[in-house]
């Protein structure tokens, strides 16, 4: 019963794309808040609008997905930086790499 479960929640490369724009804009949002208000808020709008363009040009063309039917690993090569994610039971586990890509491409929107 577990195993019929996992493979039901196995996330997909969609899921894992709106995984990796949600950790994108929520860095985002916790950007250094010493600079001018509207600036941000500029940085913000622009992040919301180009955001889904940026995920799909960027890294969906770079990331592998290894679906072992209960689980997927997702290995993704953004800007010469390795990520490694788990997939499994519908959420994803960091496992290298996730910081410091989120970083890289959050800078390419700006």
């Amino acid at each position: 019963m577990v195993a019929v479960w996992l493979a039901a929640t196995n996330p997909t490369m969609e899921t894992y794309l709106q995984f990796v724009e949600a950790r994108l804009s929520a860095e985002i949002e916790k950007m250094d808040q010493s600079g001018p208000r509207r600036d941000r808020d500029l940085i913000k709008a622009v992040f919301r609008a180009q955001g889904p363009k940026l995920v799909e040009g960027v890294v969906r063309p770079n990331t592998i997905r290894n679906n072992w039917g209960l689980l997927s690993l997702f290995e993704t090569n953004v800007l010469d930086q390795p990520v490694l994610v788990l997939g499994v039971a519908g959420q994803f586990v960091p496992l290298r790499g996730v910081e410091e890509a989120t970083v890289k491409v959050g800078r390419l929107a700006f």
